[in-house]
């Protein structure tokens, strides 16, 4: 719902109307002084055609909305929310997310696959205000890009950031499951687990992908794993983040799906092969309601002010009139 904090000023949009109307009945005229020249030879002035109109018309709307916009401003408009406050605690869910230059793979939807993921998580982030989220990135190596928060714009923000190949040519699931195991465990929450999206196999690193898996179900936290893409030969593009060049051609995309299968059934989760954006969608949510707890929490009331924004039109507004007038039209103002 919209407001006003001063609506009181908004009387001030009557004032040019009023300045009109008291013009028409002669109370008000403009000041004007006669200037003869008897001796002028040179060119009268005449008004250089349209164009020129024409912009002295827009600049004559342009100062109408600049006062418009200032009295809106000195108005304060604000728009009132209501939002959660959460007092408890939610699920911690950490993405363990394939960074690898294989996600650059494009074969779901038209989109990469480290692409699709993405838009994936931003759906289920959006839909789950009061969890925390956490996320890996994982290639050769791994790297806690941000531990759980409930802060979903720093979340997704570094999430959009991820790029193929940023951490090597390899895929360490068993690194990144230890990494994502080693931000959990410190963790109160009441439920806490690891979504792993991967298109490849274990092929780097020093611990074995089930050894995380155990140490994960001993502390509690669930593993759901996912596989992402489609098989067979797919076109692949990315930039290489050493050397800066586009690499371009097609991937062998093959992998065997057992292994994720197992670590998902050691740590008490699902296996989901994955080949376009709906499914994934669809059992991220699916997984976001198995993991879900009750929290408490109360709503309040949010008042968000925009008087600065239309000041700040109003001020870009006024300054076009002027630049139009006095550099374009050649009027003294």
């Amino acid at each position: 719902m919209a407001t006003f904090e001063h609506p009181f000023a908004l009387v001030l949009l009557l004032l040019p109307f009023a300045l009109f109307a008291l013009r028409k009945v002669g109370v008000f005229r403009r000041v004007s002084f006669p200037l003869t020249l008897s001796d002028w030879g040179g060119k009268t002035f005449s008004w250089n055609g349209a164009v020129r109109r024409f912009f002295s018309i827009v600049a004559g709307v342009l100062c109408g909305a600049g006062y418009a916009l200032l009295v809106v401003a000195l108005a304060n408009p604000l728009v009132h929310r209501q939002e959660k406050v959460y007092t408890s605690k939610g699920t911690d869910i950490l993405f363990v997310l394939d960074t690898s230059p294989s996600m650059a793979a494009q074969d779901i939807a038209g989109m990469t696959r480290l692409e699709a993921a993405k838009v994936a998580l931003h759906t289920m982030v959006a839909a789950n205000k009061g969890a925390a989220f956490g996320l890996v990135a994982m290639a050769s190596e791994a790297a806690a890009v941000v531990p759980p928060t409930t802060d979903q714009t720093v979340f997704l923000r570094r999430l959009d950031a991820l790029a193929p190949g940023g951490l090597g040519e390899g895929t360490a699931i068993g690194v990144g499951l230890s990494a994502a195991v080693y931000h959990l465990i410190a963790s109160s929450a009441p439920k806490k687990c690891i979504v792993l999206i991967t298109d490849g196999e274990n092929n780097a690193g020093a611990v074995h992908p089930e050894t995380a898996a155990r140490l994960a179900a001993r502390q509690g936290i669930t593993i759901y794993t996912f596989g992402i893409g489609t098989r067979g030969s797919v076109p692949i593009a990315y930039v290489d983040p050493e050397t800066g060049r586009v690499r371009s051609g097609y991937y062998a995309s093959e992998f065997d799906h057992a292994p994720l299968e197992d670590i998902a059934r050691i740590a008490g989760g699902q296996y989901f092969g994955v080949v376009h954006t709906a499914a994934l969608a669809e059992r991220l949510a699916a997984i976001s309601q198995l993991e879900s707890v009750a929290q408490s929490f109360y709503v309040r009331s949010v008042d968000e002010p925009f008087g600065q924004r239309f000041l700040f039109a109003g001020v870009v507004a006024l300054v076009a009139a002027w630049v139009l007038k006095r550099l374009f039209l050649g009027e003294i103002l």
